[in-house]
């Protein structure tokens, strides 16, 4: 019931756009989930709050971009780092992280 009770990702309707995402088919080890996001909103409270939001496996990685809303393309996800070309790289204003071991990192930019 709790989880059903929840507020939704629909919280956050009008303050972004998926762009891309990405998931591997590993269904008995970890699991890989990249998210490419135009916010269309530059607070960075929501960007914490939908990271939190977005699905995670014991185990598995989470990772959330959120790109400025001045970029206007294509974004081809893959499971490993950099995650996308390096080129648009300077458009991403936001970074949320979800480790195998559950721990939050969320910077500004493109982590170093």
């Amino acid at each position: 019931m709790d989880s059903l009770s929840q507020p939704g990702i629909e919280r956050f309707e009008g303050k972004y756009e998926e762009l891309s995402s990405y998931r591997n088919e590993n269904n008995t080890g970890p699991v890989v989930r990249v998210y490419a996001i135009k916010a269309l909103d530059d607070s960075k409270e929501w960007m914490r709050e939908y990271g939190d939001a977005m699905p995670h496996t014991k185990y598995g990685r989470t990772v959330v971009f959120f790109f400025s809303d001045e970029l206007d393309q294509e974004i081809n996800l893959s499971p490993t780092d950099p995650y996308f070309s390096k080129a648009m790289q300077p458009y991403v204003i936001a970074t949320y992280q979800k480790s195998p071991m559950g721990d939050v990192s969320f910077t500004d930019g493109y982590p170093k």
